[in-house]
């Protein structure tokens, strides 16, 4: 079971909707307002200034964290639409292929 500090996603960083409308869609933590709830966006859908409130019982947290995001938002409390696009599509085109990747590598080894 993952530690309280583990389970609080940090800004910047990416989740997978797992309950509600956008179920399996991805977003990134624009703020965490407490140990239940945070605001996330993902730049087309929901966009950086309507951030949809989501409790963390609804998300997987993801081991990726958008540095471009994380530095944005830190420094100056902003981050364009165009940016949050941009690190969802970066993290879906080298996370989520290399995992397909490797699944299609174990259909392989089975074929042969």
């Amino acid at each position: 079971m993952l530690s309280e500090t583990d389970s609080i996603p940090r800004i910047g960083q990416v989740v997978r909707i797992i309950q509600g409308r956008d179920t399996g869609q991805y977003a990134i933590v624009m703020q965490v307002i407490d140990g239940r709830f945070v605001l996330l966006a993902d730049g087309e859908k929901r966009k950086y200034d309507r951030p949809k409130k989501k409790n963390l019982h609804h998300i997987e947290v993801m081991d990726y964290i958008s540095p471009e995001v994380q530095n944005s938002l830190l420094e100056t409390g902003r981050v364009t639409n165009g940016k949050l696009r941009f690190a969802i599509a970066k993290f879906v085109g080298e996370v989520v292929t290399d995992l397909k990747k490797g699944d299609q590598h174990d259909g392989e080894r089975r074929c042969n």
